[in-house]
């Protein structure tokens, strides 16, 4: 299957801002990226505001769900990340309050938030993904840790595998590691993900729609200082280089593309997405890593840069976005 990239004359009618009628802005919330997650409303309000749009910031952890209704709203565009906001717990809140919102319903957005279950799916379906040890709340002792080296080499990545934007990340260099970065990731999950290294080019690549309609967004080719993609690096560091056009030969692009096509429809996403890759180095082979549901909109996020080299600006992306919210019983 060839992959459908975004081309300008192919987005659809901006929508009228009155037929969208109160919008609220789901930002901040109690995760741990909930500093990023206002960066992301903030710009979502401020855009959507110029076009018009009767909207206004809403956050969960101040507010309870159930004053959306009370304010009358419309739909709901979702800017929150991590936990209690894109693991299908405040879309499944919008589908019993009946508000249509972005992003992908209650299921894929629970599926993807744990990247074991997502690991899962992609190997089910026969999609490349690094090799994995899961590791339980009850398995972290000394000798079950030197296995995981054992199993998948080193270096290693050692992660929580429900949270987002780096957080509690370790790489791994040695059996001497192990514990410390265990440790680490187990103070944001009780299960801990141990992954194969791959050495070689990060990418991501999103995704705008659903189903057969959904299409891939050009490649972004990330460049940051020694390899780490760290917390700070992807939200405040200028020293992070972005790529886009990637700079990858066409048919690597379009492999991308694909892989993340179909990464994104075998998890029944929609309205919005986002892969993350590596391309080995050894054999130019892309192996997906995670894929995000609600990905960031700051001023240092990727979706809006993909789209920007697609001629969609920042306001149109929200526009169409906010647009697409749906129901799960509207699909």
């Amino acid at each position: 299957m060839n992959p459908t990239p975004v081309q300008p004359a192919a987005m659809p009618q901006t929508p009228d801002p009155r037929a969208l009628g109160r919008v609220a802005v789901l930002t901040g919330g109690a995760s741990a990226e909930r500093e990023v997650s206002l960066m992301s409303g903030r710009g979502v309000l401020e855009a959507l505001r110029s076009r018009g749009v009767d909207a206004f910031a809403f956050d969960p952890a101040e507010r309870g769900l159930h004053e959306l209704r009370d304010e009358a709203v419309a739909r709901v565009f979702i800017a929150l990340h991590g936990r209690h906001g894109e693991d299908g717990t405040v879309q499944g809140a919008l589908e019993l309050l009946g508000i249509p919102y972005t992003g992908s319903g209650v299921m894929a957005s629970s599926i993807c938030m744990d990247k074991v279950m997502t690991k899962r799916v992609w190997v089910a379906e026969g999609l490349p993904t690094p090799r994995w040890v899961w590791l339980a709340p009850d398995d972290h002792d000394r000798e079950q840790l030197m296995r995981v080296p054992d199993e998948l080499g080193l270096p290693l990545i050692v992660k929580p595998p429900r949270e987002g934007s780096s957080i509690g990340i370790s790489k791994v260099e040695g059996y001497s590691g192990m514990s410390d970065a265990v440790q680490l990731a187990a103070r944001y999950d009780r299960d801990v993900l141990c992954e194969e290294f791959i050495d070689g080019i990060e990418l991501t690549c999103p995704v705008l729609g659903r189903g057969a309609g959904a299409q891939a967004l050009p490649v972004i080719r990330i460049e940051a200082p020694g390899g780490n993609y760290d917390y700070e690096h992807k939200y405040f560091s200028a020293d992070t280089g972005y790529h886009c056009p990637s700079g990858l030969p066409p048919d690597e692009e379009a492999e991308v593309q694909r892989l993340t096509l179909a990464a994104y429809r075998a998890l029944g996403c929609r309205g919005w997405g986002r892969a993350d890759l590596m391309l080995r180095a050894a054999d130019r082979k892309p192996f997906l890593l995670e894929m995000n549901t609600s990905p960031g909109m700051t001023g240092h996020s990727l979706v809006p840069m993909s789209a920007r080299a697609a001629g969609i600006d920042y306001a149109s992306l929200c526009l169409r976005l906010l647009n697409d919210a749906t129901l799960d019983a509207d699909v």
